[in-house]
């Protein structure tokens, strides 16, 4: 980290925070320094995605373009190339590292520095104050974005080691994906130290105090698309909020709608909606509890920008959301399933919610015939023409994301910073050591 630009944050973080208050804390109530930290990260999540969801949400029998709550929240941009070696496009662990440790390194690096040497994370520096700390995420918990927070590694691809490692963390609350990652042994000795592990939503309700461990699915959570039902990131946020906030000394949290990235590499704008919409609404959960706790700040950024998302594409001045918001399933399951039956035409068409032409019926008839991974692709390539939706690469771009903040200190956010100056910001507000 470095220790001058630290400084400078936590001075000003000293002189405005008695004048700084998010629209939605009375200054009255505001403390002078948040007692709780929530940082929230749309993976992927670039400029376009929180437009597009914008006017995904929006009523068409209104004369107004309703506002959402990236609109509200919105207070600057921040950069978010890698360390120079990498160039100028982060992957996920690079940018991760920076958010939560305030250096730059190279792509792939978990909380590591550009020669392997373990960085000290915002985490870390709550665990040593006594306070709480937490994750929950959409995709594997040893994924790279929680993993840059809770641990330190070479590779981000070391997924059985990055799992292990938690043991050492000593996180309160971890909520996500990943059971494959996590053997029967590791388990046991996860409920040595004290943890409790549950693998189904249903149990949330049985945790109400002590360390929790949940791993929701195999790999990744279900597509919101899917499940036609975009609360589980709220569920596993207000879970993780309602523990850790027992902790008399406050807490970090992290939440990260992972999903939105993996949408966006497969270039499948219906899917990336769902997840935009489950995001979303865990921010408005995170919200209510700043709301309710005005000691509390939250800051919501993305690590970088998926796909390069075009709203509008083939020279064509629109984009059709009402298609969009039509679609039932995600591309992906929509291919298992024709594959699978004889009448495929009449299930695409009704879990689309649109006719397919006579020449469209064909391209994907011939698709089909090649097998699910390319009846899968002539879907979504069908879905972005039909909404004029555009797309420049399946991997990351190199653009600024935004910054969206609430809560005491939310000013310092303002404006236009690099990613690390996030987490030096956070940093710079956490109590003094014990």
């Amino acid at each position: 980290m470095n220790l001058s630009k630290t400084l400078t944050w936590a001075v000003s973080a000293l002189v405005m925070l008695p004048l700084v208050a998010s629209a939605n804390v009375n200054i009255h109530e505001a403390p002078s320094r948040p007692k709780n930290m929530i940082i929230m990260v749309g993976d992927g999540m670039g400029p376009a995605y929180t437009s597009a969801y914008r006017y995904y949400q929006n009523n068409p029998d209104t004369e107004e373009i309703e506002q959402t709550v990236f609109d509200r929240l919105l207070v600057g941009m921040a950069s978010t190339y890698p360390a120079r070696q990498s160039g100028y496009v982060t992957d996920s662990a690079a940018s991760a590292t920076a958010l939560a440790t305030g250096v730059k390194t190279y792509n792939g690096a978990i909380s590591v520095d550009i020669n392997k040497r373990p960085l000290t994370s915002i985490m870390q520096m709550a665990k040593q104050r006594g306070m709480a700390i937490g994750v929950a995420v959409t995709s594997q918990v040893n994924h790279a974005t929680p993993a840059a927070y809770l641990a330190h590694n070479e590779s981000r691809r070391n997924y059985e080691e990055i799992a292990k490692s938690y043991l050492t963390a000593d996180a309160d609350v971890i909520l996500g994906g990943g059971q494959k990652y996590f053997s029967e042994a590791l388990l046991e000795q996860f409920k040595a130290k004290g943890y409790q592990h549950i693998d189904d939503f249903s149990q949330l309700d049985s945790i109400t105090k002590g360390k929790t461990l949940g791993l929701f699915a195999d790999v990744q959570l279900p597509w919101v698309i899917d499940q036609q039902d975009s609360t589980q990131l709220s569920l596993l946020t207000q879970k993780a909020l309602d523990l850790l906030s027992q902790n008399e000394q406050g807490f970090v949290l992290l939440v990260e709608g992972s999903l939105i990235d993996w949408a966006g590499h497969n270039n499948d704008i219906a899917t990336a909606m769902g997840e935009m919409h489950g995001f979303a609404n865990a921010i408005e959960v995170v919200e209510q509890f700043v709301r309710a706790n005005p000691d509390t700040l939250m800051v919501v950024t993305a690590d970088h920008n998926t796909g390069g998302l075009s709203i509008g594409a083939n020279g064509e001045y629109a984009w059709d959301t009402s298609l969009l918001q039509g679609i039932k399933a995600s591309p992906a399951a929509l291919a298992e399933q024709a594959i699978a039956v004889d009448d495929w035409q009449a299930l695409v068409n009704q879990t689309l919610g649109f006719d397919v032409t006579t020449e469209e019926l064909q391209r994907l008839s011939n698709a089909r015939m090649q097998g699910k991974s390319a009846l899968e692709t002539s879907l979504k390539q069908l879905i972005d023409s039909r909404s004029f939706t555009g797309w420049t690469t399946s991997g990351h771009t190199g653009g600024d994301v935004q910054v969206f903040a609430a809560g005491p200190a939310a000013d310092l956010f303002k404006g236009n910073q690099d990613n690390t100056d996030i987490a030096e910001k956070m940093m710079s507000l956490l109590p003094r050591s014990q």
